[in-house]
Parts: C-alpha cells; sequence; structure tokens
C-alpha cells in the first residue's frame, strides 16, 4: 500500500498509476484507510468492493457545482469515478476499474472530496 499507515493524511497523498493485475487492497488496509473517510459505505456490487457517498444540495445548481468541482478534482488527480447527479444530491461511487477493486487511490479521491466541501474556497455550497 505504498508504506501508507493510519497517521497518513489520505488528502495530502496523491493518486498513482494503477495496472491491470495490481493488487486491490487488503480488507485490512480498507477498513484502516476507511477510518479517514468515516461518511463513505463500502458496497458490493457485482462481486466488486465499491466506495460511495451521497452528498445532499439544495437544489440542481448547487449540485452541479459540486459535480463539476468533484470533475475538475478527478481530473487533476487522474482517477474518475462514477457520478450520478439528480436534483439536490449527486451520488459518488469509486473504485478501480483496471483491477477490478478497492485501491489507495479510491481513499485518497474520496478524501479529498470530501475535502471540497470543507473547504470555503472551493465555491462549493
Amino acid at each position: 500500500m505504498n508504506g501508507m499507515n493510519e497517521t497518513n493524511d489520505l488528502k495530502k497523498e496523491t493518486c498513482t498509476a494503477c495496472r491491470k493485475g495490481a493488487p486491490p487492497i487488503s480488507e485490512a488496509e480498507s477498513a484502516e484507510l476507511k477510518r479517514q473517510i468515516p461518511d463513505w459505505q463500502i458496497l458490493m456490487r457485482d462481486g466488486i468492493p465499491q466506495l460511495e457517498r451521497v452528498f445532499r444540495f439544495k437544489n440542481f445548481a448547487e449540485a452541479l457545482a459540486f459535480t463539476v468541482k468533484v470533475g475538475e478534482l478527478a481530473e487533476g488527480e487522474r482517477h474518475h469515478p462514477a457520478i450520478l447527479t439528480e436534483w439536490g444530491k449527486v451520488a459518488i461511487t469509486l473504485w478501480t476499474h483496471a483491477i477490478g477493486g478497492l485501491h489507495q487511490n479510491d481513499f485518497i479521491l474520496a478524501a479529498k472530496i470530501d475535502e471540497l466541501l470543507a473547504d470555503p474556497k472551493a465555491g462549493v455550497p
């Protein structure tokens, strides 16, 4: 897991290239990293563990503004989530397609997405 331990701050990490065939993180590593993103759930879909969080907003415009910020962040990290934008909510799902499971990158991006809401300079309501 690139030497990451629970004292590392996921928000300060950078997503790294993940090649097909790389091992997904273990359940123990996943549980350790999950502590830093408590509002996210680990769900199993078609046998693939995925991180997911639903964000709530006052209206569609706020949800869309958040979606754009998440897209910009994801492009900068070169790690792209599934994003569903609806009136008043945005559902974000993360997993690493190349390995069919969770990678450290998924947790890093989740932490950085959470930080978008905490940063008043990000322009997200």
